[in-house]
């Protein structure tokens, strides 16, 4: 598993002002929306492509587009649908898919109640996306789903995440694929209660306000 902390002046800029408290949520979309894309172009930088031959006012040339089959984005319900417009600007292209996992506030474990993906996904880049990597449930149960149905290439956009839960994963995956985890920074420890500290509180009520 890999590690990958973007380290960008904008990147900060923008992670500190989803950070503070005051920042209303139609702000708040925004950023996040605005974060995602500077994330995601640093994950799809080993996108698969295909030459191509194209026809330009002057000449024909060779360029490259998105290999087959379609990379497939992922966003895990409900926080990471507010990710999944910042990821579908860079791939447009790309098909997406649902999961639906909440996390238990008793045991901290992830509860899958939902889920729109392909039956078969060997050969397909998938990108997961998920605001907050804290235990590392959602993410281990995430990943686990993709692999059951043959992934072996996984790239997992983050705005944080928690050592605990980095460990957790790297734990639960081991080497049984190519699990990447891009993310804006890596907070210091999960309090008592599973939420990162620093961190930026509960990112799903943040996005759309407090669901009860």
């Amino acid at each position: 598993m890999r590690i990958e902390i973007i380290d960008h002046p904008l990147v900060a800029h923008k992670l500190t002002l989803l950070r503070d408290e005051n920042t209303p949520s139609a702000v708040f979309r925004q950023l996040v929306d605005e974060l995602v894309t500077l994330l995601a172009y640093e994950a799809t930088h080993d996108a698969r492509v295909q030459e191509i031959t194209i026809q330009t006012p002057l000449t024909e040339t060779t360029g490259v587009k998105l290999a087959e089959p379609r990379p497939i984005v992922v966003p895990i319900l409900r926080a990471g649908l507010g990710m999944l417009e910042g990821m579908s600007k860079l791939l447009p292209s790309a098909e997406i898919g649902f999961l639906g996992l909440k996390r238990d506030e008793e045991t901290l474990q992830a509860i899958t109640y939902a889920n729109r993906l392909p039956d078969d996904l060997s050969g397909r880049q998938c990108y997961v996306l998920d605001p907050m990597l804290a235990t590392g449930a959602t993410l281990i149960d995430s990943v686990n789903y993709l692999l059951e149905r043959g992934a072996r290439d996984v790239t997992c956009v983050c705005l944080l995440g928690a050592p605990e839960g980095l460990r957790n994963l790297e734990k639960a995956i081991g080497n049984r694929a190519n699990v990447t985890i891009f993310m804006a920074a890596l907070d210091d420890h999960l309090n008592e209660k599973g939420y990162i500290v620093p961190g930026l509180g509960d990112a799903g009520d943040r996005l759309y306000g407090v669901v009860d």
